[in-house]
């Protein structure tokens, strides 16, 4: 038991170390997880044993991996994007597996072998990727949709290599025949699971859901998860395909996003387990001693990874730097490439040193991953002519646009929040500029007649094409604190004078915001608590003028630019019984208002307004003077606190 607790506690410190040291370098946690297995495994310090009991727990990881993947599919999705999807993901597919077949056989590698290892080296980080694109703004960029189509289609790749590869592993003369079967019985197992599943699973879940229990809601998510894991695994198949399957039905309910919440600390938990047994299997001796043949298969890994892409990327979109960014940004392996390879392992197909040697080129790939994808654009622009055609005829529009323009505002960003701030800039007559991504939302937007130009705010040429020289403000209207830090360094700069306002999620960033030059932050969460909490002042019965302070004073503490005008307001309490106040009314069965109109009660006569009348759950703000009160209605009333008592009691007594 001792030795047990002090295997855990050695796991749980050198993970809890390295996953924060990755945090600090912005590296994936993945790439944490199998640093310790290399360090703590069999082949370094041999602090943590190679034991079956490991592996077996390890493997619920891939399980809850799959069942997340299942979560995500969408058909509609996938139909919507079928072309990249299909077209380039499963070329991009099928022309690795046959290259790496290819050159299995000139290294006299039987073909099970080559097939087990092209299915593992043709598969691409989707966490790195995604993080990545995400935190970059990237992912409604041509070359950003592209990626996530090609990692779309590896993910559904994933689902017949877990069929097919231990199958290899059968040295049996009627190979064919086995995989057949395979097929056969997995096409089967699908077929009767997605054709009956998705109806019980939304009958059994409302059932579980009424109880009101998240234990009991979370024990449910665990028992459909394994259960049809264990289902498929009877089957002769593998845990991981029916977890893809358990995710895929749950998927098609409304209970999708609660499960995919619930089920997140087992899955990041168990799959960090999963690379740290990945880690262990490598060994920095015998890599150290193929230290050639491992940096070798480094390059080609990438150079041949990103060449099949781009060529395949080319064909479908004709446009050379879009390309190259999708193969740069796709040239690395991933982490379903080491579920195939351990696979592959266990069928007793891949040799020790083959193993070691992949192993350690698909690690040190992902590691470059993340400098190859940041530096993309650089290396597009030195192979692709196109690239500067493309900038140069992006920067020329932009500039159009910005021209004759003098003390305007450049919105970053064309969202929601975006848009908001341009109709109140429109209001009062003030020119802008909004910068965005999102070439759909620029089209509509240009056909409203608003100034909206495609461009990445994050670029000093953008800023610089939409006036940042001439420009009275900016505003960074989205939450993106990586790209908002590069505008910042070019506003500081280029126009140390200009003010910069930035939207955030909390005030988590509001610090390194302003230090970076933010003439003020605007917290979302902050900005939607305020409000919150005058909401419920109010409703409570606080004076109207009393809330007003209050939110001028939470602001004039948070704001430098209204402080001065805030601290002027009268705080003045005295007169707050002169002050208008909220109430809510409920009407019962027999309450004298029960079947008239609002006109009859004339509340009006008694200086009350009937701000809102909520019926059934459903508000409705400002009711006609013939609405018709029901019993169960709530009246929320405006007035002073006199006058409210004298409507209450007309609504509840008639006098």
């Amino acid at each position: 038991m001792d030795n047990s607790l002090s295997l855990v506690l050695i796991l749980l410190a050198s993970a809890v170390f390295v996953v924060v040291l990755c945090r600090l370098l912005h590296l994936p946690a993945m790439l944490g997880y199998i640093s310790v297995g290399i360090v703590i495994g069999p082949h370094a310090l041999a602090w943590l044993p190679n034991s079956p009991g490991t592996q077996h727990l390890a493997e619920f990881g891939v399980v809850f991996l799959m069942f997340s993947i299942g979560l995500e599919f969408s058909l509609s999705r996938l139909m919507a994007m079928k072309r990249t999807v299909f077209g380039l993901g499963g070329a991009q597919v099928l022309v690795t597996l046959l290259l790496v077949l290819g050159a299995a056989t000139l290294f006299d590698m039987n073909w099970q072998t080559g097939l087990a290892l092209g299915g593992a080296l043709a598969m691409s980080s989707t966490a790195i990727v995604s993080k990545m694109l995400v935190e970059r703004a990237e992912l409604n960029l041509p070359y950003g949709r592209q990626m996530m189509g090609v990692l779309l289609f590896q993910d559904l790749a994933v689902v017949p290599l877990l069929i097919i590869i231990p199958a290899l592993g059968q040295n049996s003369p009627n190979l064919i025949t086995i995989l057949l079967f395979a097929t056969l019985k997995a096409t089967l197992v699908l077929v009767l699971l997605l054709v009956f599943g998705p109806r019980l699973m939304r009958h059994w879940f409302h059932l579980v859901a009424r109880q009101k229990s998240s234990e009991l809601f979370m024990l449910n998510v665990l028992f459909i998860t394994l259960g049809l894991a264990y289902l498929t695994e009877l089957a002769g198949l593998s845990l991981a395909l029916g977890a893809f399957v358990a995710g895929m039905l749950i998927s098609e309910t409304e209970y999708r996003y609660q499960v995919e919440e619930d089920i997140k600390p087992f899955r990041d938990v168990l799959l960090g387990l999963f690379f740290v047994t990945i880690g262990m299997k490598l060994n920095l001796a015998l890599v150290l001693q193929n230290l050639v043949w491992v940096a070798f298969a480094v390059m080609v890994l990438i150079i041949c990874k990103a060449v099949i892409v781009t060529l395949l990327a080319r064909l479908v979109e004709q446009d050379w730097g879009t390309a190259l960014r999708s193969g740069i940004g796709l040239a690395q392996a991933g982490e379903f490439g080491f579920v195939l390879l351990t696979l592959g392992n266990q069928a007793q197909l891949l040799a020790s040193d083959t193993l070691q040697i992949s192993l350690a080129a698909m690690l040190l790939s992902m590691l470059c991953a993340p400098f190859l994808i940041q530096h993309g654009e650089a290396i597009a622009r030195l192979f692709s002519a196109s690239e500067w055609t493309n900038r140069a005829m992006q920067m020329h529009q932009i500039a159009i646009q910005s021209m004759g323009r003098k003390a305007h505002v450049i919105i970053c960003g064309y969202g929601r929040s975006g848009h908001t701030l341009a109709n109140f800039l429109e209001q009062e007559n003030l020119a802008f500029i909004a910068l965005d991504l999102d070439s759909h939302g620029v089209r509509v937007a240009a056909a409203e007649k608003r100034n909206v130009v495609y461009g990445d705010a994050a670029k000093r040429e953008v800023l610089m094409a939409a006036g940042l020289m001439r420009a009275s403000a900016m505003v960074i209207t989205y939450k993106d604190r990586h790209s908002a830090l590069a505008i910042l360094h070019h506003a500081k700069s280029l126009r140390p004078d200009l003010p910069v306002i930035v939207r955030t999620n909390d005030e988590s960033d509001v610090e390194v915001l302003k230090q970076a030059g933010a003439a003020e932050v605007v917290a979302e969460v902050v900005e939607g608590s305020v409000m919150l909490a005058s909401q419920a002042l109010l409703m409570a019965g606080v004076p109207l003028n009393r809330v007003i302070r209050q939110i001028q004073s939470s602001r004039a503490h948070r704001y430098a630019v209204f402080r001065g005008y805030f601290n002027q307001l009268s705080s003045d309490e005295d007169n707050d019984h002169l002050q208008p106040r909220f109430l809510s009314v409920y009407l019962k069965k027999d309450h004298a208002a029960v079947g008239k109109s609002l006109a009859e009660m004339a509340l009006a006569e008694l200086k009350v307004e009937v701000n809102a009348v909520r019926r059934h759950g459903i508000r409705g703000a400002q009711p006609l003077a013939e609405t018709q009160l029901l019993a169960g209605d709530v009246l929320v009333l405006l007035g002073l606190p006199d006058a409210l008592k004298a409507a209450q009691l007309r609504l509840h007594k008639g006098s």
